[in-house]
């Protein structure tokens, strides 16, 4: 009795949520057989301690790791809990309490049935009983990979399947997969808008939420979902599981050729992404939506044959869809920062660098044009030293002569000592305050 006064437990409810667990009993029913035991038994319980968890990886429950911590701090030294795989199934926590019990920190492990103390052959009956759940679990997982397995040789991939079918389940088990009836047309319709008439992603979306279309839990199809529905080679029936591909054994919703040309209509040429530079998408938001600015290219055959080339900007929608802000030309833009440039706020040390820098490159090139065998260049002027007096005008007005006359590259690094933010409205620049 004296031994028992002195032992202070910690009580320890552990249950996963994975299958594996589904017949272990509940925490609240752990806590109610324990709590009882330990009054017929009386035993000091320090704490109670809960955790949903599985105890298939070493370190990875956040409370079992916290009892380890105050029993190496001497908070209590013994723990009871309903059972030994309550406290581990894998080597690496075994070793942990073993190693504590070793030290003496851990005195007395009481279970439902049996007590663990430190004792050479108690220790090891423990690391059997823990090594055994060790052993079921791995076990389970080779039986799961195998049915797994079994399971996509016949033509049925494991998981939920994609919007469109679903699983018909017997005994637990997903006996084959069919149409969706509520979904599928809908589903084919998809690909073929994309395929036959050039439906994008975006414009996919917005037909399916005009359609009120939802998915079997009630949300809309996002963007990210509505590729990668286009994308599942599950929907002319082969799928892909485990590092292999399969043969479906359910009826296909639409054709490899459909399926291809779709594919080949939504692909893109990744060294086209930001070919093109639009210096002045920083620098604006959407007034009317919050979205940011992107831009874009439009060109015109005139009937002389030449090609006018012209490039809008506009709201993006990536925070509203439906949003009816009106583009705005280049030219416009540049107008209006020119007359917004008296109110913008700048980095004028940043500015005055670029300035010099580029005068150092005009006398550069006076110096070649007037000697050729003028040597020496500075190839490097960025890394210059000297200085050119200057004033908040010449700042302003070198400003303006790259924003009329600058290429796009030489806007977009000038544009970076500009510290104002600016909203389009209605074609009409406006700065941001906010």
């Amino acid at each position: 009795m004296k031994i028992l006064e002195k032992l202070k437990y910690v009580l320890y409810a552990r249950k996963s949520s994975e299958s594996d667990e589904r017949q272990a009993m509940s925490i609240n029913g752990q806590l109610m057989e324990m709590k009882e035991k330990a009054k017929k038994e009386k035993i000091n319980i320090v704490e109670i301690v809960k955790e949903s968890h599985s105890a298939k990886e070493t370190g990875q429950r956040p409370m079992f790791n916290y009892i380890l911590e105050n029993i190496e701090k001497g908070k209590y030294n013994a723990i009871i809990t309903w059972a030994p795989d309550r406290l581990s199934r894998n080597a690496g926590d075994l070793g942990k309490i073993v190693d504590l019990m070793d030290q003496g920190k851990l005195e007395l492990i009481t279970c439902h049935s049996q007590s663990f103390s430190n004792n050479p052959n108690e220790k090891f009956l423990l690391m059997i009983l823990c090594s055994q759940a060790k052993l079921e679990n791995d076990n389970r997982g080779i039986n799961v990979k195998r049915g797994h397995k079994n399971k996509c040789m016949v033509g049925i991939r494991p998981g939920p399947a994609p919007i469109g079918y679903v699983n018909i389940i017997k005994a637990n088990r997903i006996s084959s997969v069919q149409f969706d009836e509520e979904r599928y047309l809908i589903i084919k319709e998809m690909f073929e808008k994309v395929a036959y008439e050039g439906y994008s992603g975006r414009m996919i979306r917005k037909w399916l939420h005009k359609e009120n279309f939802t998915t079997p839990r009630g949300n809309k199809m996002s963007l990210s979902r509505v590729f990668a529905t286009l994308k599942n080679p599950f929907y002319y029936g082969e799928f892909h599981f485990g590092g292999n591909w399969y043969k479906g054994s359910y009826k296909p919703l639409i054709s490899k050729e459909l399926f291809d040309k779709v594919q080949i209509q939504l692909e893109t040429c990744p060294k086209q992404w930001n070919k093109q530079v639009f210096p002045f998408k920083k620098i604006c938001t959407c007034n009317s939506c919050g979205s940011g600015i992107t831009a874009e290219i439009r060109y015109r055959v005139l009937k002389s044959t030449k090609v006018n080339t012209h490039i809008y900007y506009h709201c993006c929608k990536s925070k509203d869809n439906y949003c009816r802000e009106p583009y705005i030309t280049e030219e416009e833009m540049i107008n209006q920062l020119v007359m917004l440039l008296p109110q913008m706020k700048l980095n004028k040390d940043y500015l005055l660098k670029e300035f010099n820098d580029e005068i150092k490159r005009l006398n550069n090139l006076k110096k070649i044009v007037e000697d050729t065998n003028y040597k020496g260049i500075e190839y490097t002027p960025h890394n210059g030293k000297s200085k050119i007096n200057t004033t908040d005008k010449m700042i302003k007005n070198y400003l303006l002569h790259i924003l009329k006359f600058g290429n796009p590259e030489e806007r977009l690094r000038i544009l970076e000592g500009v510290k104002t933010k600016f909203a389009l409205s209605n074609r009409i620049l406006e700065i941001d305050v906010v």
